[in-house]
């Protein structure tokens, strides 16, 4: 089997997968969409703005990760990612890949990408890594941040070569970043090798939110301009939209229940910025905690930046407001492409899931076909 016909396939086999998560989120208000979980908390590197690493923590033992991923599954959670700390440093992490795979969830790993190489991307490869998500904070490394694209550079030459998981490169914006411009051109670059291309907002050097400058809104429009997949995030994220100005949001964070953060002490916290709520070990956490911690009000929700959490929320707006939540992502599409014209795969989702009725039936048909296929690879790579 050729590289390339081996990327083909395993990229179909994940379009299904990702088809059975979104159905299943339709269908299903009380399961974890996407849960984090930290193998270990120590990284190899100390960008100043971070406040998610130390330079002493041992890694979690094996068979501690490997019942917290157990346990993420019996919850029903469809998408866990591996994050930290620097979780490549964890010496049992294609093995922690492989059992997410064999139980039906779709594995992610966000990483610094300091100790990729060929041999490890070939070793993710084979563990069957869904998804990589890389931030790049700058072109050239400064005293805030060593993820910069001249080092990262000839890694990521490798993973466009060898990697036959999905790669995301995450570029950012905000006040510790020197040159605002730095963010185009890591997401130009991504782009050129084939990459998926996002921009994220970060906090300045005191942890707090500020709007983004002239220039840096100026890029931030740059980049939301170019062409990205209809239902990519980046077209109905418009919470960050308003971040970029430093407007509030007004919309319901299901942290707790639909997204969880699991920290190296296996505890479940609302995110990586509010950990110690409600801070229950997750061998403890029930369907009860899942429901009264999703319908909880929560006080930081106005001014978050964190994407994931917001995406996992705008999967059950798109559940419970489909048409308003279609027609925002089209309005959005139409205001960056004048000449946009939906796909006819558009039209068919409207008929499905734009008439209650229909979206029940339908649904719940197109659920149980989707329990029925085969997940062909991920038997094979978790053999």
């Amino acid at each position: 089997m050729t590289k390339k016909f081996r990327r083909v396939l395993k990229r179909a086999v994940r379009k299904f997968r990702e088809t059975r998560m979104f159905v299943r989120a339709m269908q299903s208000a009380f399961h974890p969409i996407l849960a984090q979980i930290v193998p270990t908390r120590r990284c190899n590197l100390d960008c100043a703005y971070c406040n998610e690493y130390d330079k002493v923590s041992q890694p979690v033992p094996f068979d501690v990760m490997l019942r917290r991923i157990d346990r993420l599954a019996a919850l029903g959670t469809t998408i866990i990612t591996l994050s930290g700390g620097e979780p490549m440093l964890h010496p049992d992490l294609d093995a922690m890949i492989q059992r997410i795979r064999k139980r039906g969830a779709i594995a992610t790993l966000i990483t610094n990408g300091y100790l990729l190489t060929r041999d490890r991307i070939q070793r993710l490869n084979r563990a069957g890594l869904d998804y990589m998500q890389i931030s790049i904070d700058n072109v050239r490394p400064d005293e805030t941040s060593k993820k910069s694209l001249k080092v990262l550079d000839r890694k990521l030459e490798a993973l466009a070569e060898h990697a036959e998981f999905d790669v995301t490169i995450n570029s950012v914006l905000g006040a510790a970043i020197l040159d605002p411009e730095d963010a185009f051109r890591v997401g130009e670059r991504a782009r050129q090798l084939g990459f998926t291309s996002t921009v994220g907002i970060l906090h300045d050097h005191t942890g707090q939110l500020k709007p983004l400058a002239a220039e840096q809104q100026s890029v931030y429009e740059r980049f939301r301009a170019l062409k990205t997949p209809l239902f990519s995030f980046a077209h109905f994220d418009s919470f960050q939209e308003n971040i970029s100005r430093g407007v509030p949001n007004d919309w319901h964070c299901r942290a707790g229940g639909r997204f969880l953060y699991v920290c190296e002490d296996g505890l479940v916290h609302y995110c990586s910025q509010q950990r110690g709520r409600p801070g229950i070990p997750l061998d403890d956490y029930t369907i009860e905690d899942l429901k009264r911690e999703a319908a909880r009000p929560k006080g930081c929700a106005p001014f978050c930046t964190i994407s994931c959490v917001h995406q996992t929320a705008m999967l059950d707006s798109f559940r419970e407001k489909p048409r308003e939540t279609l027609a925002g992502i089209l309005d959005r599409r139409r205001r960056l492409d004048p000449g946009f014209r939906p796909p006819v795969i558009v039209g068919v989702l409207s008929w499905l899931f734009l008439d209650q009725r229909r979206r029940d039936v339908f649904g719940e048909v197109i659920v149980n076909a989707l329990r029925l296929m085969p997940d062909n690879s991920r038997r094979k790579t978790t053999n």
